[in-house]
């Protein structure tokens, strides 16, 4: 009777302990009345403790296998998480195929990178730059116990427990809060939001509307591909009962006269080896698009004016329109005032008080 009793009030005593666990708090997501919030995986809801430790291990070299690169080195907060180079740098010192792609409002993303239809979650596209060996990226494959041994301290164990429950740091874990830490990254503040949707009529300047208008005419077509609440096709949220996924060919190559693209980066074709996807890529958010230069899948374009430019031509024509080019990239006639128009309202969309907020929360 004794050993029973003895056994009874200490499963009593481990039940009251897991009690007193205080659970991870619902995250906010304070987004304009406009917006419908993200979809957000059963498996990983968002939580305030989440986002802090995914806040935590973005910033963190420990997360490369050298500690030389953290994920902030190849998305900065003051270019709304892009990357200024060309293409970035992985840990080993390896040049990377592609211009990093910002990371604001990914989380409206209904595909993820420049070019892959089976990656639908943030969760998935983050192993990529964590265990990618060709080109190696942040170099976790391999490396996995080391990496977790420099996060077992008492501050992370902590936020760990905090967010998920469990002190000791797991790569599963690991990828859970990053993803929660990006989804977070939400921009809807800008000079057009508040003029299209809050009913400041003067937040956009007159050379802006005109921009405005011309974006969205049939003249431009600029819509076609970057339309809806985050400015790209390639989209869905909790009020949307399917997502898009959208690729298009810009006509930026055509390296054998035939459509090809170079082989370094064939595009969605490389994912689906059907000939129709060559040079296919997902059109990107314009949002804080003004911040995150140089442009394009290899960021072969370096001003806003230049990719204006480049699609008023009806993309790279050389000798030869590519077979696979979009219908909606045909080329246009814009007038230097209507040229600076459009690219005025560009920079309307530029979210200053999102870029001011991320930059102080790096120097935390």
């Amino acid at each position: 009777m004794a050993i029973a009793l003895r056994t009874f009030l200490l499963s009593i005593f481990i039940v009251g302990l897991a009690a007193c666990s205080k659970p991870p708090t619902p995250y906010s997501w304070n987004l304009p009345h406009n917006v419908p919030p993200p979809q957000v995986p059963n498996d990983n809801p968002m939580t305030e403790e989440g986002v802090a430790l995914g806040k935590k291990l973005f910033f963190d070299t420990a997360l490369s296998v050298n500690e030389s690169i953290a994920c902030s080195s190849c998305h900065l907060p003051e270019h709304a998480f892009a990357d200024p180079r060309t293409v970035s740098i992985g840990a080993s010192g390896e040049a990377l195929t592609r211009n990093a792609l910002a990371l604001v409002n990914v989380a409206y993303n209904a595909s993820f990178t420049w070019a892959h239809n089976n990656l639908d979650s943030i969760e998935k596209q983050i192993l990529i730059p964590l265990f990618n060996e060709h080109p190696v990226e942040m170099g976790v494959t391999g490396n996995e116990s080391l990496i977790l041994s420099r996060l077992n301290t008492p501050a992370y164990r902590e936020s760990f427990k905090a967010a998920y429950g469990d002190s000791s740091p797991n790569m599963n874990n690991v990828v859970r809060a990053l993803a929660s830490y990006v989804r977070s990254l939400v921009s809807f503040n800008s000079s057009f939001d508040k003029y299209a949707y809050a009913g400041d009529d003067y937040a956009l300047t007159p050379q802006q509307i005109r921009g405005l208008n011309l974006f969205f005419s049939e003249r431009t077509e600029c819509f076609h591909c970057h339309g809806g609440v985050n400015f790209t096709q390639s989209s869905k949220h909790s009020s949307q009962s399917f997502a898009d996924q959208p690729f298009h060919n810009t006509g930026m190559y055509n390296t054998d006269g035939m459509g090809s693209y170079p082989k370094s980066d064939m595009g969605l074709y490389s994912i689906t080896h059907n000939k129709a996807d060559m040079g296919k890529f997902r059109a990107p958010t314009l949002r804080n698009i003004a911040l995150t230069a140089p442009y394009m899948h290899d960021g072969s374009i370096e001003t806003l004016e230049d990719v204006v430019a480049f699609y008023a031509r009806g993309g790279n024509k050389r000798d030869k329109i590519n077979p696979y080019r979009s219908p909606f990239i045909k080329g246009f006639r814009l007038t230097e005032s209507e040229q600076a128009a459009l690219i005025a309202f560009l920079h309307g969309l530029t979210d200053d008080k999102f870029i001011d907020t991320h930059k102080v929360h790096k120097k935390e």
